[in-house]
């Protein structure tokens, strides 16, 4: 059984200024439970605005985002990972963790370090960590925060491409574990055809949803191949709100 909520996001409208064109203006989007959905567009479109929407952080909008049929405000807090680790840096990495959910108990964050390759270093404080090591601990706080409902903003930025697929793989492997519901923001296709079932491509201001491609393959089985064609794909529709030379 789907184990993720579903999510059901309808916004009026959402500005910042008054005398501006809204961010969103009649913007709908429906995500499957447990499924993986892509937000791919470029910096500034409100990729990152539109989670802090469905976090419940943000509630300043007209419409309603519901988890599960809840409002958003009120449903439990999403498990957040943020473009930067932003982990407290006077708390080890077990302490990190548990900073957030008053509940965990140390064995259970410890277990969480060790499911993202991180065993032997719960007491580890952040400035003995490399960056790659800071966001696995960031991913884990999130799992620990809540399993079920992940939003992902573009963990992989300012990563070489080395560390990102180590990391996607420690994503995939706790996305097959929990199947949790993910939005999952980038700007880059390749980490959309890896990690997503789905990818909308947003574009504009206000924000339109360009194209919703859905993946026909799952995502363990692709191939390189696969992946490729999602990629084009994905670019291609990028590449039709080009204005013409």
């Amino acid at each position: 059984m789907a184990r993720g909520p579903v999510l059901n996001i309808s916004i009026g409208a959402k500005r910042f200024d008054p005398a501006h064109a809204p961010l969103f203006s009649d913007f709908s989007l429906e995500v499957a439970p447990s499924s993986v959905v892509a937000l791919v567009g470029p910096s500034g479109v409100g990729k990152s605005t539109l989670l802090r929407l469905v976090a419940g952080i943000d509630t300043a909008y007209d419409g309603h985002i519901e988890i599960d049929g809840v409002p958003a405000r009120d449903a439990p807090p999403a498990g957040f990972v943020f473009q930067d680790a932003r982990l407290l840096p006077w708390l080890s990495a077990v302490d990190n963790i548990r900073a957030v959910r008053a509940e965990t108990t140390r064995e259970e964050a410890v277990a969480i370090l060790h499911r993202v390759g991180l065993a032997s270093f719960e007491d580890a404080y952040p400035h003995q960590l490399s960056g790659g090591m800071q966001r696995r601990v960031a991913l884990a706080r999130a799992v620990s925060v809540n399993p079920r409902l992940l939003l992902l903003d573009e963990p992989f930025v300012s990563l070489d491409r080395t560390l990102v697929r180590e990391i996607q793989s420690v994503l995939r492997q706790l996305i097959t574990l929990h199947e949790p519901t993910v939005l999952l923001v980038t700007h880059l296709a390749e980490d959309a055809a890896i990690l997503a079932d789905r990818a909308v491509v947003l574009a504009g201001r206000p924000v339109r949803t360009v194209a919703d491609i859905t993946f026909p393959t799952p995502r363990e089985s692709r191939t390189p191949a696969d992946l490729a064609a999602i990629v084009e794909h994905i670019h291609r529709e990028q590449a039709s709100l080009a204005p013409a030379a």
